[in-house]
């Protein structure tokens, strides 16, 4: 899934190809990704591109009318950018093709998602706080008011444990399960230890990491173009997928634990004290 850093490279992408741009054709190829119909999707044809925003992992794009038409790349989708869109309109069926955006120069984007289960999801709104999922977004973690104070706020009363509480969108916007792992790991701390149990130094630590992840991972991504940033992402994990090999700071090998539909990875020697953490689903999760 697009995370914070990949979808503010995208913006910053965007921004330079888009902004001062009319867009003469937005083609929905599967009908699941529109969540709103009022304005209709074909309401921002015909309209420049204004300015390009993030929020948490949704992408704005906002027009001269005042229109936004807003994305959210879910787990499997993504942007696909050409500098000549194919004449043809595209033929509808099973392929991951979900809408295709048309500019007046020819060069345009695909949204496209792999897989069955269809969560893209697209909306055209007056106020992008009209899409439920903005609407509810916690502080952005790399906004300059996201001090160590602000985090420790957040936590507080938390009886999550981190990395659910890390994932929370409504409580911190922008982190997912890949950079969660990053973070955490960085901060040499246990992905089950109890959000509000964190003493006054560890969430320095995290707030630290934290933030030193997401710039690290943001300053990688700039200046790649859209189709390579996965490929980046990927090359940049320090333990995200990486079960199996050994930890790039102790030489440990990489740990995971399996949920129904997701995983986290670890390093045992750096945040659990040398103790294999138990899979959740057989047993009660070591601290």
């Amino acid at each position: 899934m697009p995370e914070l850093p990949e979808v503010e490279a995208l913006k910053d992408f965007l921004t330079e190809h888009l902004v001062g741009h009319e867009i003469v054709r937005v083609l929905p190829v599967a009908i699941s990704v529109l969540k709103t119909y009022d304005p209709p999707v074909t309401a921002v044809e015909g309209h420049e591109v204004t300015a390009v925003r993030r929020h948490g992992k949704f992408l704005d794009l906002g027009t001269d009318d005042g229109l936004h038409l807003v994305t959210h790349l879910a787990r499997a989708g993504w942007l696909h950018w050409k500098d000549r869109l194919p004449d043809g309109p595209p033929r509808p069926g099973k392929g991951p093709l979900a809408l295709r955006v048309t500019l007046e120069t020819g060069a345009g984007f695909d949204l496209t998602e792999a897989g069955t289960q269809k969560r893209l999801a697209v909306y055209v709104v007056r106020d992008p706080r009209e899409v439920p999922g903005v609407a509810r977004l916690g502080p952005d973690p790399l906004a300059d008011d996201f001090d160590e104070t602000r985090l420790a706020a957040l936590l507080a009363g938390e009886r999550r444990q981190i990395k659910g509480a890390l994932r929370d969108q409504s409580l911190i916007a922008g982190v997912g399960n890949a950079y969660s792992d990053e973070i955490l790991h960085a901060a040499k701390m246990s992905p089950f230890k109890l959000a509000a149990s964190l003493t006054s130094e560890e969430v320095r630590g995290l707030h630290e990491a934290l933030r030193g992840t997401l710039t690290e991972a943001v300053e990688r991504s700039r200046g790649v173009a859209a189709g390579r940033l996965k490929a980046e992402k990927k090359t940049g994990l320090r333990v995200h997928g990486r079960t199996g090999e050994p930890c790039p700071v102790c030489g440990d090998i990489i740990r995971e634990v399996s949920f129904s539909d997701s995983s986290l990875q670890y390093c045992p020697t750096c945040q659990t004290g040398g103790k294999p953490l138990a899979d959740r689903r057989l047993s009660r999760l070591l601290k």
